[in-house]
Formats: C-alpha cells, sequence, structure tokens
C-alpha cells in the first residue's frame, strides 16, 4: 500500500469512528484490572474471586454473539451497534455507585451484553468497506488503535484506582458521545442480499467449516486463555508480590506492553509482504511462549521489560493477521455472522481463561499460571504447524 492510499484511508471519517467502536470494546476489562488489588481489599474477595469480573463480562459473548451476528446481517449494522454502545455505557458507568459485590457482577453481566457487538461489528465495518490492500492496512492501524487503549486504560485506571477504587467504572460514559457519531455520521454498506434464513445459515456454515477456519478459531480461544488468565489477571498480582507495585505502576508496566504491541500491528502491512501469514503466526506463538516463560522467573524489572516486549511482539503480529485472515472467508451478507462466530470463540477464551489459570493458581501456585500460559502457547505451534496451509 503506498503513501496515497494510506493517506485517503486517513480522510475517510468511517474510519475513525471503527477506531472509537474498537476503543469502547477493550474498555470493558483493560481499564479495571488494575484495580483489582484495590477492589479485592474494598469487598474482601479472594484472587479467584476477583476473575469473576471479567467472566461475567465476557461470559454473554459465548451465548449471544452468534444472534447478534445474525441479526447484524438481516437488520443491519447499526441497528444492532447503537443500542448495543448505550447498554455498555450506562451499566458499567452504575457499576461504581453499587456496594455489593455480587450487584457489581450483575451489572458487568449487563455492560458484557452491551459490548457483545462491539468488538464484531467493528472488525465486519473494516470488511464492509475496505477491500484489498487498505483492508489489511485498516485491519492493522485498528489493533494499533486497540493495542493504543490497551495501552492507555490500564495508566488510566489505575491511576483513577488510586484515587478510589470505583472510579475506573466511570469511563465507559465515553460511550455516549461514540453513540450519537454512529447514530449521525457513521456511513457503511448495509448487507442487500434477501435470502431465506435457511440459506443465510447454510451460506454461512460453508464459509467457516474450513480447515484453516477451524484452525484460526481455536487458535483465538487459546491466545485469549493466555492474555485474560495468565496475564490480565495475574500478572497485576506478580507485580504486586515480587516488585510491591502499586496499582499506578501495574497499570504503566502494562501500557508499555500495549505501546510496543500497537507499534507492531501497524507493521503488519510492511511485514505481510516479506513474510506468509503463517510465519507470522509462528512468530506470534513463540513470543507469547518465550514471554510466559520469563514473568515466573524475573527478579528485576528489566527481565520484566524482556518479557513484555516479547508478549508484545506476539500479540501486535497475532490478532491483526488472523482477523485479517477471516474477514476475507464470507461476503457481505453473511460477514458479520461469520464473525460472530469468532467473536463467541474469542468470548470462550476470556471466559475460560481466567477461571482455568485460577484452577492452575490454587493448584500450584502464582508462578504455575504463568508455565500454564506458557503450555498454551506451545499447543499454538503445533496447531499453526499442523493445520495452517503453508502458503497462507
Amino acid at each position: 500500500m503506498d503513501r496515497s492510499e494510506s493517506k485517503n484511508l486517513f480522510k475517510d471519517r468511517n474510519i475513525y469512528i471503527i477506531f472509537s467502536v474498537t476503543l469502547l470494546a477493550i474498555m470493558g476489562v483493560a481499564s479495571l484490572t488494575p484495580a483489582f488489588p484495590e477492589i479485592i481489599r474494598q469487598f474482601d474477595i479472594s484472587a479467584e474471586e476477583i476473575g469473576l469480573l471479567i467472566t461475567v463480562f465476557t461470559l454473554p459473548g459465548v451465548i449471544l454473539s452468534p444472534l447478534m451476528g445474525a441479526l447484524a446481517d438481516r437488520l443491519g449494522r447499526k441497528a444492532i451497534l447503537i443500542p448495543s454502545i448505550f447498554v455498555f455505557g450506562i451499566s458499567g458507568f452504575l457499576c461504581g455507585f453499587m456496594t455489593e459485590y455480587s450487584h457489581i457482577l450483575f451489572l458487568r453481566f449487563i455492560q458484557g451484553t452491551g459490548a457483545v457487538a462491539l468488538g464484531m461489528i467493528n472488525i465486519t465495518l473494516i470488511g464492509d468497506i475496505y477491500t484489498g490492500n487498505k483492508r489489511a492496512t485498516a485491519m492493522g492501524y485498528n489493533a494499533s488503535v486497540l493495542n493504543v487503549g490497551t495501552a492507555a486504560y490500564p495508566a488510566i485506571g489505575g491511576a483513577l484506582a488510586v484515587m478510589a477504587w470505583n472510579y475506573p467504572f466511570y469511563l465507559p460514559l465515553l460511550a455516549i458521545p461514540v453513540g450519537l457519531f454512529v447514530i449521525f455520521r457513521l456511513n457503511n454498506p448495509e448487507p442487500y442480499k434477501k435470502q431465506s434464513f435457511i440459506k443465510y445459515l447454510r451460506n454461512t456454515w460453508v464459509s467457516i467449516n474450513k480447515r484453516e477456519v477451524w484452525a484460526l478459531f481455536v487458535i483465538n480461544i487459546l491466545v485469549f486463555i493466555i492474555l485474560y488468565g495468565s496475564l490480565l489477571t495475574f500478572f497485576p498480582l506478580f507485580l504486586e508480590e515480587h516488585f510491591q507495585a502499586n496499582a499506578f505502576q501495574i497499570g504503566m508496566a502494562m501500557s508499555v506492553m500495549s505501546v510496543i504491541t500497537a507499534f507492531i500491528s501497524a507493521q503488519l502491512g510492511k511485514l505481510s509482504r516479506r513474510f506468509s501469514s503463517r510465519t507470522l503466526l509462528i512468530y506470534s506463538a513463540i513470543s507469547y511462549l518465550l514471554s510466559m516463560l520469563i514473568i515466573p522467573v524475573s527478579n528485576s524489572w528489566i527481565m520484566i521489560l524482556i518479557a513484555i516486549i516479547f508478549f508484545a511482539i506476539g500479540h501486535g503480529l497475532l490478532l491483526p493477521n488472523i482477523f485479517n485472515l477471516l474477514v476475507g472467508y464470507a461476503t457481505i451478507n453473511e460477514r458479520a455472522g461469520f464473525m460472530s462466530i469468532n467473536s463467541m470463540v474469542l468470548r470462550i477464551g476470556q471466559t475460560v481463561g481466567p477461571l482455568f489459570v485460577a484452577l492452575v493458581y490454587s493448584l500450584g501456585g502464582l508462578n504455575a499460571t504463568f508455565f500454564a500460559g506458557a503450555g498454551v502457547a506451545g499447543l499454538m505451534i503445533l496447531i499453526i504447524l499442523a493445520m495452517i496451509s503453508k502458503n497462507k
């Protein structure tokens, strides 16, 4: 993609609205994790219980993603995206006023219901609006924006949590202006082909039922087990226990990771011209593996930084690469349904990750959570080698 095409991409108002939706999609977890130690103390709960803040948020995506995708294909992208944004923002904001942990978990479930469509339709819109090199570049930049948000939110959330445990819950109010921009400014194509629901399901299944698609789905589950289990849930606890880090320091460490990830993601277009997608996926999985092995043996901030760099390389290469591969498997008439299956798959990883790694924690302690992440990364490598074509 030459500079003129890149310049044209950033003249398009739609890309900025998509970026805003992307930032909302990752707000629900990234802004809260630095506050976990404060929330544990506020409500006198265990390390295993704090993971429920992630689990109840991601669980609706496991259940509702296919339905949301089908509705977005049948009714249109905006018809599903707009109410989802407002549900996400209002319910998330109300969490900050609760005095019982169970009430927060209930509102987090409602907020997760609103979040279902956000991380699915933003990718779908890129597939709908852009094609060819512009699509790949837009996907890479969207991943960079996602990681900039993942960098900023922990720092912001950590700073807010230093002042009070509930301040990070006020951030979802930013969804209100985003929703208004989607209503009045987003200009996107909508599905045009009228087909019976049975035919729609059949065409969607044909797009999904491919060996490489299933492999990519499984890899997505595994990477989110590492991300939401080992990293987001237990990495903050590791930093607090071994380095006496406070919420702000935890947020800054995770922000550095996300900034590096954003830089790597922005290079996807260039790297894709030099390396195959399969090669980039292998490098990603190896980077995850090294990161998970380094964290539990770290005895200095330098070693933590090395682990952060390896994780950032893996994460920056893997997700935009997978998304770019997946959106090409379906047409606009089935794309939201197709990507909703991927969204459901991601939610499975997000939901199972904290529970699985919490079980590992209860059996083997804090270090074992990262060795479990290394094992998951090793499994990713085997799947890529066995199921992804060398031509990809």
